[in-house]
């Protein structure tokens, strides 16, 4: 499995909502999920993103927006919309007691067909454990990408073909939805040049990319630099230098810094020993482990599985 993929296992759309709404300005939307991430897709009509940090954001249509969580945020007509008399609106994708979703909201009209209306994708994506979180670490509060007038087309088209059929409409339509999150990420990484993760642009780098892929399909590995630079098919210093100069550490402490993520996503997300995560992940005995995630993490493992809970219900509880 490629490092994203790994990434998003642990993140999967809950809930999504395909919405027309007609909307009389002046007007917000509230969009209140408590969840790790949120994509709205404009298909057509617009307004502005408002974050609790005061950012704001224009999207039309066309646009693909991903908000991080878990705060509230809005979508309105315009910015000043919120401080003054208007009509307020709420999306809740996961509501609770599997009730409906897409329930009409304060009399807006959701699922009309006029050409004027505001339509909506959106998504909440919940997580099944810890993984993900190295991927919202290094996506900003918002960010936004730009679609074509084909692919709206193709996905409003989708989403309504969903929507309308009873059997399995919500699996089509969250299914849907976590193709266009990664579809989004992709994008974006690419479009985002510097501002990429640095483990994003390192995959993609010709030198450091195989070395990379090869750490990550075996991160238990004894890999050295000279062994990672092998697998590049250059030399050590110069596999070094191109390393610490893109990926803004040096090999070995990248290595560390994902094999004990991935301890902290076993550590909460299962019930292996912590002598067996050692080991998945590249340490030859629990006392070396415990003593680099402690200095790292600034917890022993035992502590760190101890105050944080599992994510996935009905997993088994770590031991």
């Amino acid at each position: 499995m490629d490092h994203l993929s790994s990434l998003l296992s642990g993140i999967r759309a809950e809930g999504s909502v395909f919405s027309h709404a007609l909307l009389t300005v002046p007007w917000t939307i509230r969009f209140a999920d408590d969840v790790p991430l949120t994509m709205i897709g404009v298909l057509r009509g617009g307004g502005t993103l408002l974050l609790p940090d005061g950012t704001e954001r224009v999207v039309g249509a066309g646009v693909t927006a991903l908000v991080r969580g878990p705060e509230p945020f809005h979508l309105a007509d315009h910015p000043t919309t919120v401080r003054s008399p208007h009509a307020a609106y709420e999306i809740v994708c996961s509501t609770p007691n599997d009730e409906d979703p897409a329930q009409e909201l304060g009399g807006v009209r959701w699922g009309a067909d006029a050409k004027e209306a505001t339509a909506l994708i959106v998504g909440a994506y919940r997580a099944s454990g810890h993984r993900h979180e190295r991927l919202l670490r290094a996506l900003p509060p918002v960010l936004v990408v730009e679609g074509d007038a084909e692919v709206c087309a193709w996905l409003e088209t989708a989403a309504v073909y969903a929507a309308r059929q009873s059997a399995g409409s919500q699996a089509l339509m969250d299914r849907l939805l976590d193709w266009a999150l990664v579809c989004t990420l992709r994008t974006w990484f690419d479009r985002a040049g510097a501002d990429a993760p640095c483990w994003y642009r390192g995959l993609a780098d010709p030198v450091l990319g195989p070395a990379l892929q090869s750490f990550h399909d075996q991160p238990a590995g004894a890999w050295t630099v000279a062994s990672l630079a092998a697998r590049s098919g250059v030399s050590r210093a110069l596999f070094a230098k191109r390393f610490t100069q893109l990926m803004g550490r040096p090999p070995l402490a990248y290595l560390t810094e994902c094999r004990l993520d991935e301890a902290a996503a076993l550590l909460t997300d299962t019930d292996l020993s912590i002598a067996q995560i050692a080991r998945s992940v590249g340490y030859a005995d629990a006392f070396g482990f415990s003593a680099a995630f402690k200095r790292h993490k600034g917890l022993s493992p035992s502590v760190f599985r101890a105050t944080t809970t599992t994510a996935a219900p009905g997993a088994p509880r770590p031991r």
